[in-house]
């Protein structure tokens, strides 16, 4: 018969997908000897089952179950739910892939009308024991039976209230037994019946609760956000309570074995005297730091340190610790590799390698690519002038700024349009996710270091300032205030999540500094990957910071960029107005100049590398006004009878008319157009051509690639391929100087792929243009699927990811391999690359490297991710051999 439940003696490290990573920590704690209170596990493959029987736990679950509550009950010497001596257990959820806070949790279980009484008697606290009776029934209400948490807060509020009282510990037993009784009047009221007291009956309850919690909004939203697959299902751990909230020498706390904000060795985190644990996590109090526990508690402080080192050197990683302690005694309720900021990943993997404790290799696959673009993020200038107007914890580093809004829901909507917001909270709970995720940073006015809203901060790389207690934040007027200062719903702030500093309106702020461990990481990934990685680049400045992040050369170079430049504009509007090739070819002079002016400031850049030069791709149009602006624009003039001005506009119009097509991105446009329009392509080529042969003189190397947009056709590539040959020799005679170059093709359409061999014949290079592939591909316009479909179809698992995001590995991708097969066939040597979007994307880069392209090529800031990323491909490979 296949086992469900495991005792925590049966259990280890590598059993995680099947106890999840929270049981297999615990499993393993206890077996290399470490203070863990017992307790069994709930497999996770009990909970795909649970969900497969329509949500019902089977009989022979049950069973064993109880079974396991026996021998549980057994080795503590209490009994769940007895009168005297009651055994008490948490239920928590834990998945193979770690969520912190997403899906839930049950304390004090077992507790009822009758062992609350013998809790009582067990402890000699009247106080603890209805503390704990009335926090058990709050939280089962909450997640079992779906009772909203404000409701609970405000009967305590009131009490406190009533008895002029700030804290909850200055509640006494008389006050407790009085929440708990409003508690049940509440739960009556809510849901028609009394509060459960059969123990078995709540652990049951509270089981089916926590499976069900895989599939709540938050928990789905995070493994959407996170890539986690839906199918892996939580385990339920079930372990025998320990109690921080019995007096002064009891607390509770977390603790990260380095700090998860720098990365520096040094214990980092936070605890509460006389609490449990929920209350430093949930932010529900502001805690103390961990370094006053030295003092409070220094046998305890000195465990404490003893076992954090053990366990890093353990799992060789920085662990995140969930401990408490009961009358002076540690416990260890959980540990797991902690999350960390991008900052800290890096460091801890560089610190790690040189401390002997990890390979370089394993440091390249510990931190991942998008921790690597989250430490591109820009920080507060220091030198701007900035109004500091409160300043809480700095609990996720970075900066950012955005109009203020107090509501999740409000911070997704606004989100979606393209608005900056800074989310304010009192504190966040997972259910605000959402709102987390649309946020440029988040602000809270309570909770610690290690609170939700610091966590998922963390995680997703956005700035978080926390336990900012000096302003008070006011839902019901959408506000808050800052001492005399109040801050309205839309009102602009900035955040530093590095320093804690809350500042009115907007600041300056400025690129990042890498650190040495990040230039050091990234170099032991340079001599681990076998993909080159370009940039795409349309500018010097682009050019320039593209080199500063490591970039090889640059994949793609738009000229269609440097022609919408307003000084340039009139200019190109000229060329298309003209009637004739010769009026054409005077306007285009003037263009000319401004082109090899740009060429030359990027071959500079790029001195020593190649530069893959795109001629002229979109269709002519998209130069001159819309139809639209310009009938209104004529309608006006004629009411003002500027006459001059009006023949000139109507002359606009009508070559706009005559230009325009019914699908442009499928008309005359790429190759097209330089077939039709000849002398364009041949301007560019003489600007391309003039500017390497200046530099070339001044003894400075360049290497251009002139690359052919949206070639369907071989005597398209082999008749243009012969005018850049011509107009190249031309130039370099009248120079007198020769330059090395290439001639090669875009290849962005099913054609182009599936007869790569013809082209590779007059190639000497490819590159993937995979946005208009995927397009071509997939017969859509990208504009009008994501603003229309596609996101109900990844919804809907129609499609697992999108498309022009992720690239699709059997459709766009088999054309890729078929084109790369083909072309080497015919040209062992012919380079080939990737220039869409998806050159810069990890999983796309995986995947270029396995079909043995020779390069990605992405925008200036994902280069350290490719790099990366492209060095993680090749390990990845490795391992597989």
């Amino acid at each position: 018969m296949k086992k469900f439940v495991y005792n925590f003696k049966e259990g280890s490290a590598e059993m995680r997908n099947l106890l999840g990573g929270k049981g297999a920590n615990l499993a393993e704690m206890m077996r290399i000897g470490l203070p863990v209170p017992p307790g069994f596990t709930v497999t996770t493959e009990a909970c795909s089952r649970y969900f497969k029987e329509g949500e019902k736990i089977s009989q022979d679950l049950l069973d064993e179950i109880f079974e396991h509550l026996n021998e549980l009950e057994n080795a503590t010497g209490k009994k769940l739910g007895a009168k005297k001596n009651p055994l008490l257990v948490s239920v928590r959820s834990g998945a193979p892939v770690s969520m912190p806070g997403m899906m839930d949790t049950i304390l004090n279980l077992g507790l009822n009308d009758e062992s609350v009484e013998g809790l009582y008697e067990a402890t000699g606290d009247r106080r603890f024991a209805f503390d704990c009776y009335r926090r058990f029934i709050q939280m089962f209400s909450e997640v079992v039976l779906g009772i909203e948490h404000a409701k609970f807060e405000g009967i305590i509020e009131s009490i406190k209230k009533k008895k002029d009282v700030e804290f909850d510990t200055e509640l006494d037993d008389k006050d407790w037994e009085e929440v708990v009784k409003l508690y049940k009047e509440l739960i009556l009221k809510e849901t028609k019946e009394q509060f459960p007291q059969d123990p078995k009956k709540q652990l049951i309850m509270a089981v089916e609760a926590v499976f069900r919690s895989w599939n709540n909004q938050r928990a789905i939203i995070y493994r959407k956000i996170n890539k986690i697959p839906d199918d892996l299902g939580t385990a339920v751990n079930i372990q025998s309570m320990v109690f921080g909230n019995m007096g002064n020498d009891s607390g509770t706390g977390v603790a990260f074995t380095r700090n998860p904000s720098t990365g520096e060795k040094q214990l980092y985190g936070e605890f509460l005297l006389n609490a449990q644990g929920e209350d430093v996590v949930a932010g529900i109090r502001t805690p103390k730091n961990i370094e006053e526990l030295k003092d409070l508690m220094p046998d305890v402080f000195k465990q404490l340190v003893d076992v954090c080192n053990l366990l890093e050197k353990h799992y060789k990683d920085m662990q995140d610790i969930e401990f408490t302690v009961e009358k002076g005694r540690l416990y260890l309720l959980q540990t797991r590799s902690g999350k960390r900021t991008a900052q800290a990943a890096v460091k801890i993997a560089v610190d790690m390698v040189k401390e002997g404790l990890i390979t370089k290799e394993e440091a390249i696959m510990r931190v991942s690519p998008e921790q690597v673009a989250s430490l591109l993020h820009r920080r507060i200038d220091p030198e701007a002038k900035a109004e500091i107007i409160a300043k809480g914890l700095p609990a996720s580093p970075g900066a950012a700024w955005g109009q203020v809004v107090f509501h999740p829901d409000e911070a997704e909507r606004m989100g979606q349009q393209g608005l900056k917001v800074i989310l304010v909270r009192v504190e966040t709970t997972p259910d605000d996710i959402h709102g987390i995720v649309a946020a440029q940073g988040v602000l809270t006015s309570r909770g610690g270091m290690t609170s939700h809203a610091a966590v998922v901060a963390r995680g997703m790389g956005k700035p978080c300032v926390c336990g900012c207690d000096s302003i008070s934040v006011d839902y019901s007027n959408e506000e808050f205030k800052a001492g005399s200062i109040i801050v309205k719903k839309g009102d602009i702030i900035s955040i530093d999540g590095s320093t804690g500093n809350v500042i009115l309106g907007k600041v300056k702020m400025i690129d990042p500094v890498l650190s040495e461990e990040f230039k050091e990481l990234l170099k032991w990934a340079d001599e681990k990957r076998r993909l080159s990685v370009r940039a795409n680049a349309d500018t010097p400045k682009d050019a320039e910071i593209a080199r500063s992040f490591g970039a090889e050369g640059i994949g793609l170079c738009r000229t269609e960029h440097m022609f919408m430049a307003q000084e340039r504009l009139p200019y190109v509007q000229e060329m298309i107005m003209a009637e004739t090739g010769e009026e054409r070819e005077k306007a285009l002079s003037k263009i000319q100049s401004f082109q090899e002016e740009d060429f030359e400031g990027i071959f500079k850049e790029m001195e020593g590398l190649p530069v893959t030069i795109r001629l002229l791709d979109p269709p002519l149009h998209e130069f001159l006004p819309k139809e639209e602006e310009l009938i209104v624009e004529i309608n006006e003039l004629k009411q003002k009878g500027e006459k001059e001005l009006l023949k000139k506009k109507q002359e606009i119009l009508k070559r706009v008319k005559a230009l325009k097509e019914f699908n442009p991105m499928l008309g005359l446009r790429g190759c097209r157009l330089g077939i039709i329009y000849p002398e364009i392509y041949e301007m560019q080529v003489k600007a391309i051509f003039k500017a390497a042969c200046r530099l070339a003189k001044k003894g400075i190397s360049v290497y251009p690639e002139v690359e052919i947009p949206l070639v369907s056709n071989v005597n398209e590539l082999k008749v243009l391929g012969e005018m850049i040959q011509k107009t190249a020799k031309e130039v370099m005679d009248e120079e007198g100087i020769k330059v090395d170059y290439k001639i090669g093709t875009m290849l962005e359409l099913p054609r182009a792929c599936l007869i790569a061999d013809k082209l590779a014949e007059y190639a000497e290079f490819f590159s993937f243009g995979t946005n208009d592939l995927t397009q071509t591909t997939y017969g859509l316009s990208r504009d009008d699927a994501e603003a229309k479909f596609l996101p109900h179809y990844i919804n809907q698992k129609i499609l697992s990811e999108d498309p022009f995001i992720v690239l699709d590995r059997v459709g766009v991708g088999g054309l890729m391999r078929t084109a790369v097969d083909l072309g080497r066939r015919v040209n062992k040597n012919i380079v080939i690359g990737i220039c869409g979007e998806h050159g810069g994307e990890p999983n796309s880069i995986e995947f270029c490297h396995e079909i043995g392209l020779d390069y990605v090529s992405c925008s200036p800031f994902r280069v350290p991710v490719a790099r990366l990323a492209a060095a993680q491909a090749a390990l990845k490979e490795n391992m597989k051999k």
